[in-house]
C-alpha cells in the first residue's frame, strides 16, 4: 500500500518563523525549491564579481552589494522569494530595509550566474519576478559561454542592453561608468 503525503504551501508568517537555512532555495507559491550546491567555478566567479563591483560601488557611494543566500520577497501571498547570486541595493533602498528580516525592497541590480540546472523556463520565471518588483537591471552570467547578458527593465519588459564576451567592456545603466573588461569576472 502506498501512502501519499501532501504539504501545504508555506505562508509568509511561517516563513518568518523558519530557522535560517544555509542552502540556496527559492519559494514559489509557497513551495521551497532547493537549488543544487554551486560548483567551484560558480563560487569563484561570484567572488570575482563581488570583488570588482564592491570596490566600484563603495568608491562612488552607490549603495551596498550583497550575495546569496539572501532572500528577496517577491510577494507575500502566495509566498514567493528569489535569491540572486548578487544584488545591489542603492543607499535609498538600503535605508528602507530591516536588517533582521528578508528584503522586501527591489534591488537596482540582480546578477544571476547560470548553472547547468537552470532551465530557460526557470530563468524566465525569475526574470518575471524581478520585473514584477521593479528591479532595474539584471545580468545573466553564462559560465559555459563566458558571457554576460545585460537586461534592463523598460515599461515592465526586459530589453537586452548588451551581450558581452570576455574581451568586451562592461556596460550598464545602473553602474554607469564601470570601466572593466568582462574577462575580469571570469577565472
Amino acid at each position: 500500500m502506498t501512502t501519499a503525503t501532501t504539504t501545504k504551501p508555506l505562508t509568509y508568517e511561517e516563513y518568518l518563523d523558519t530557522p535560517e537555512i544555509e542552502g540556496r532555495f527559492d519559494i514559489v507559491d509557497g513551495e521551497m525549491i532547493m537549488a543544487p550546491s554551486p560548483i567551484p567555478e560558480h563560487q569563484i566567479t561570484s567572488r570575482q564579481f563581488f570583488l570588482v563591483l564592491h570596490q566600484f560601488i563603495v568608491e562612488r557611494n552607490l549603495g551596498i552589494l550583497l550575495y546569496a543566500p539572501l532572500d528577496i520577497v517577491i510577494r507575500r501571498n502566495p509566498l514567493r522569494t528569489r535569491q540572486p547570486d548578487l544584488l545591489l541595493l542603492s543607499n535609498e533602498s538600503f535605508a528602507r530595509i530591516y536588517l533582521d528580516r528578508p528584503i522586501e525592497e527591489a534591488p537596482e541590480l540582480a546578477i544571476e550566474i547560470l548553472s547547468p540546472s537552470n532551465t530557460r523556463r526557470r530563468v524566465q520565471d525569475a526574470l518575471a519576478d524581478y520585473a514584477a518588483i521593479g528591479v532595474k537591471e539584471c545580468w545573466l552570467v553564462s559560465l559555459a559561454a563566458r558571457t554576460i547578458e545585460v537586461l534592463t527593465l523598460v515599461n515592465g519588459d526586459w530589453r537586452r542592453l548588451a551581450l558581452l564576451g570576455v574581451e568586451d567592456k562592461m556596460c550598464s545603466y545602473v553602474l554607469a561608468g564601470l570601466d572593466v573588461e568582462v574577462g575580469q569576472f571570469f577565472v
